[in-house]
């Protein structure tokens, strides 16, 4: 039975309620005698044994790092009150290091005492002003008991969080200290990468996994700690938590630069060398067709094209180039065109010291390009001792079909309506030199998704021109990942179908490893829109990593910490993204919107100046725009700008939901939200409805809202 604010338990009188699990419930309390805050911990009376085994597993236990148990009563443990945070990840490394090194020397001391935790994962470590503490030995055992549960169920359920759990326990077997230590590689993987390692889409497969499946390479000094922690044999795991805490405490002690990690690359867009300036587009070309081909390497780290190139143009050495990226490797080159020949030249450098650990030179027929592509791919993966594995099977394109698919791909990445309309006519030029080229009709696709998506083009025309793109695309090549996920972005924007923007992600995204574009959509689209920020927070921090100067993954970044209540963070996030590119007008659209939300009304004035002037037909942007002019006393200012949104039926009501949501009147915000839900504005859901949540879900209206959408609310 759950307890109210002012109940008593003895001498405790609860404060509010902090947490549930499956055994019981966790309150804030006062200790009346002493005056002492307090958590205590209630438990269902079916499970009093295991709350008597937490009980003696907690008394024995004193620890700095461990949570203190100050009394027991009848159905109820009163612990430590721990103001903190629960541990997530991912962490900068000497983070990993310092809260892994404390929570090892924690288990370290349970283990002395005979008890093992058999439930460790970052929810139950808090992290406090003094460090980590662990805490819920709810599943501990003391290994001097005579009875062996090594897995037990409740419920139907694994007692225990399954992608954390060792193969032993997963599998009902007998387990030892050693379990610990692979919940704890399994528990460091995740403070270092922002992702579970094992996790799957169900219960069974995660289990599967845990027992079978080995995790993906680390690129971190810490990669061989994981992995033995992670053996799927507990001999050939670390076989005390003692040893993972020295195997710590040195790498903490190694100077930087002196462990070996996994290699990384970074592919330099290739020098244009040919004698007109126009082929520059097909030497970036190159080069990001080798980034894709160098993705599919197990074990590489391959920073991602817009990271990469951000580096063009300019005259940096190699060293500085590789630090920034965080890199072992970099790969330059150039192109040289003639009629129908073509020079390639490559050079692959060890970044540290600039010694070339790989060069060649190719000159072949310009139809040989396609094999050029692999075989520096190949010589690549042979230099850094590693395999590529087999790509899939596709059919090439006619050359002059490619090279206007590639002449698209540069006019995309320079983000000017001109540019836009260029890589448009590329890809219907594309598409009349070589119909059957399946790629051109996703591009053209992802076009009209972009309109769409900054409310250029009104969605119930732009999307069925997707949809249907995208199936042509299919019916050239049925496994196209990029045409699945395409389909599944246009159920959830016109028929707000998540179901079908699940099953088609899924589709998309099950080989891996995944591009970039995958990654984004899967981050963005999927896990965003259907409501689970914490794991689209992962998922963004992991891809930050291998495309660290990209502004829209900081912007990504922000919404989702938005939607997570760290409204702080996420002008953190806003403010790297405008350094990386100052006149990126939707961040400087959020950022203007999280000012006014707080108050910040010349601040948010600013931001919406330079939103406008970038984007003057964007109605989130004017609808921010009007709301800074009503905010600092201009309001007679605003009302033309309103005037033309009210106006605009298509996408007039979101600019007027941004507008009031600026304002503060989260109910006339969800009204207008509403009237934009009708017109299928693709961007409401990932910019306004799931990043505001927190704030918008007070109005009356919110529930119709979700109902209309189609959506539940976020977790």
């Amino acid at each position: 039975m759950a307890l109210s604010p002012g109940h008593r338990l003895g001498p405790y009188e609860i404060v509010a309620a902090i947490g549930a699990g499956g055994m019981g419930e966790v309150y804030k309390a006062i200790d009346t005698r002493l005056g002492r805050t307090v958590a205590i911990k209630t438990l269902d009376s079916a499970h009093d044994d295991r709350f008597r085994q937490e009980a003696r597993a907690v008394a024995a236990l004193n620890h700095p790092h461990i949570c203190v148990l100050y009394d027991v009563g009848p159905g109820y443990l009163v612990m430590e009150y721990i103001d903190g945070q629960p541990l997530h990840g991912p962490l900068p490394f000497t983070d990993v290091v310092r809260v892994a090194t404390q929570v090892a020397d924690a288990l370290d001391a349970a283990h002395a005492r005979g008890i093992l935790h058999r439930d460790l994962k970052p929810a139950n470590i808090m992290m406090t002003a003094s460090g980590a503490k662990l805490l819920d030995f709810g599943l501990a055992k003391i290994l001097a008991e005579a009875t062996d549960d090594a897995t037990r169920t409740m419920a139907g359920t694994v007692l225990g969080t399954a992608s954390y759990m060792s193969p032993e326990q997963a599998q009902g077997k007998a387990i030892d200290a050693r379990s610990d230590v692979f919940s704890f590689g399994a528990v460091l993987y995740e403070l270092l990468t922002g992702k579970r390692v094992f996790e799957r889409e169900s219960l069974l497969d995660t289990l599967n996994a845990v027992v079978r499946e080995d995790p993906r390479p680390l690129d971190s000094p810490a990669s061989s700690i994981v992995m033995r922690c992670l053996a799927k044999q507990p001999e050939k795991r670390f076989q005390t938590i003692a040893e993972v805490k020295a195997a710590l405490e040195q790498l903490r002690s190694t100077p930087a630069g002196a462990v070996q990690t996994i290699p990384s690359i970074a592919v330099l867009p290739f020098a244009n060398m040919s004698q007109s300036p126009d082929d520059e587009f097909f030497s970036d070309g190159l080069a990001e067709e080798i980034i894709n081909a160098l993705v599919q390497v197990p074990g590489l780290k391959v920073i991602a094209r817009t990271s990469a190139f951000a580096f063009k143009g300019k005259n940096e050495d190699i060293r500085k180039i590789a630090e920034t990226l965080g890199v072992t490797n970099v790969l330059e080159g150039s192109v040289r065109r003639a009629g129908s020949r073509i020079r390639v030249t490559a050079q692959l450098i060890l970044a540290h010291d600039g010694t070339h650990l790989w060069s060649q030179r190719y000159d072949r027929e310009l139809a040989d390009i396609f094999a050029v592509q692999d075989e520096i791919a190949a010589a690549i993966a042979g230099a850094l001792k590693l395999k590529l594995a087999p790509a899939p099977e596709r059919r090439m394109p006619s050359m002059p079909a490619y090279e206007a698919y590639l002449r698209y791909r540069y006019y995309q990445w320079r983000f000017t309506p001109e540019d836009s309309r260029r890589s448009r006519e590329c890809l219907e030029q594309a598409l009349t030199l070589d119909p059957g080229f399946a790629l051109p009709y996703v591009g053209l696709a992802d076009y009209h998704l972009a309109l769409a998506a900054v409310c250029a083009e009104v969605s119930l025309d732009a999307m069925p021109k997707a949809r249907d793109l995208a199936m042509r695309a299919l019916t050239i090549d049925p496994d196209l990942p990029e045409a699945h996920a395409m389909l599944g972005i246009v159920a959830s924007v016109l028929d707000y179908d998540w179901q079908e923007l699940e099953r088609r992600i899924q589709v998309a995204t099950a080989r891996e490893p995944l591009s970039a574009h995958m990654r984004q959509w899967k981050a963005y689209f999927y896990v965003f829109s259907i409501g689970r920020p914490e794991e689209a927070r992962q998922l963004v921090a992991q891809i930050i990593e291998d495309d660290p100067l990209c502004q829209m993954w900081h912007f990504t970044l922000a919404l989702v910490l938005a939607a997570l209540g760290r409204e702080d963070e996420a002008i953190v996030a806003l403010r790297r993204a405008l350094e990386l590119d100052p006149q990126f007008w939707i961040g400087w659209m959020l950022q203007g919107l999280l000012h006014a939300l707080h108050g910040r009304h010349d601040e948010s004035f600013h931001c919406a100046e330079r939103s406008v002037a970038s984007a003057p037909w964007a109605p989130g942007a004017n609808g921010l725009m009007a709301a800074a002019l009503a905010n600092t006393d201009r309001a007679s200012e605003a009302e033309p700008m309103l005037n033309a949104l009210r106006g605009n039926a298509s996408v007039g009501p979101f600019g007027m939901a941004y507008h009031f949501l600026a304002r503060g009147d989260m109910e006339r915000a969800v009204e207008w939200a509403s009237t934009a839900a009708d017109q299928r504005i693709a961007s409401l859901v990932t910019i306004f409805v799931r990043p505001f949540e927190p704030r918008i879900r007070t109005s009356p209206g919110w529930p119709a809202l979700l109902k209309k959408l189609n959506l539940t609310p976020a977790v």
